[in-house]
């Protein structure tokens, strides 16, 4: 496309040219087989132009992130008022906060028609070193182990670079950044607080008369891994079963009413705690537990958010939400 076939457009910054002019090129020529000279050229601007803004042709795919990467940096370099895993969690959150389609969005897709494979790879290590150096600072600085914070901060650049490819492959168009920022930095969390001393599992203790028939329905029909398996004196028996990540939901009453109402029509009335399985789908896991004894309280339906869920009455006597996430239409 020529610089005079862009006439007529709102006028665009010679940074946005630049690298519109760039990814055309790639597009058309390989990243490897396009100069600066080729860009500036399409852009209609000098070279020096292009170094005011960029200092070498792959630059141009990165620019936008690299901004908000400085931002991070600066951020974590100077707050030590809150604890530091929120520092964190809050200066990452900020990277997607507004981010538009970009060139870089429009590489991740294109990359094997750009032959840009090895230097995407090569260029996203950089940045997640850069945000890895950063939050580790920052949990050390908040009384974390060396080691503890290296993880931590290996994971939240990670889930950085993991949430932006799966954007663009998404079609970034079509939803906010910020959702996949939100999913991907889950286990981010989970490991920043275990970095920074908080709790480090939420463990629910059920007291189970019928023992054997408790195991088989949640480690058997459920299918939670066995994790531990302990006995004692006087007939004393537990077993730990693995559940995956864990939360805490509190509730006001309101609120439990208006999920009763969503979950089951207000039919069967939540207890005091009610334990809710996240499940990959939530019609074929009622169908199994229900066929392993447990009762069905509300049949799966779609909640306002995107869920399917139902409500069952598991062995010794548990409350069961099933909630299989749907995601965005």
């Amino acid at each position: 496309m020529s610089s005079e076939s862009r006439a007529g457009r709102p006028k665009a910054s010679s940074r946005e040219t630049l690298a519109e002019a760039a990814c055309e090129l790639f597009l058309e020529k390989g990243f490897e087989a396009t100069s600066i000279a080729d860009i500036t050229t399409r852009a209609g601007v000098s070279r020096s132009s292009f170094f005011n803004y960029f200092a070498s042709k792959s630059d141009v795919l990165w620019a936008a992130l690299d901004d908000r990467i400085a931002l991070l940096e600066q951020r974590l370099a100077f707050t030590d008022g809150a604890p530091a895993a929120a520092d964190v969690r809050t200066a990452v959150a900020a990277i997607a906060v507004g981010f538009a389609p970009d060139s870089l969005a429009l590489a991740l897709v294109n990359a094997t028609a750009m032959g840009l494979e090895d230097e995407l790879e090569r260029e996203a290590s950089v940045r997640r070193s850069r945000i890895a150096r950063a939050v580790a600072d920052r949990l050390r600085r908040g009384g974390a182990e060396r080691i503890d914070s290296e993880v931590a901060a290996s994971a939240w650049a990670g889930a950085v670079l993991a949430a932006l490819e799966a954007w663009a492959h998404d079609g970034p168009g079509r939803t906010s950044l910020v959702r996949f920022f939100a999913r991907a930095t889950v286990t981010a969390d989970a490991v920043t607080a275990a970095a920074g001393g908080a709790v480090r599992q939420l463990r629910v203790v059920v007291q189970a008369p019928d023992f054997d028939t408790a195991v088989a329905f949640y480690r058997d029909a459920v299918g939670m891994p066995q994790a531990e398996a302990y006995e004692a004196d006087g007939g004393a028996r537990v077993v730990i079963l693995d559940a995956g990540r864990a939360t805490l939901e509190l509730a006001n009453p309101e609120q439990v009413a208006f999920i009763d109402r969503v979950e089951t029509g207000g039919d069967a009335p939540s207890d005091r705690i009610r334990i809710a399985l996240e499940v990959d789908d939530t019609p074929a896991v009622a169908a199994r537990l229900t066929d392993a004894g447990a009762e069905l309280e509300a049949s799966p339906r779609l909640t306002p958010w995107r869920s399917l869920n139902a409500r069952l009455r598991g062995a010794a006597g548990l409350q069961l939400t099933l909630f299989q996430e749907l995601g965005p239409r």
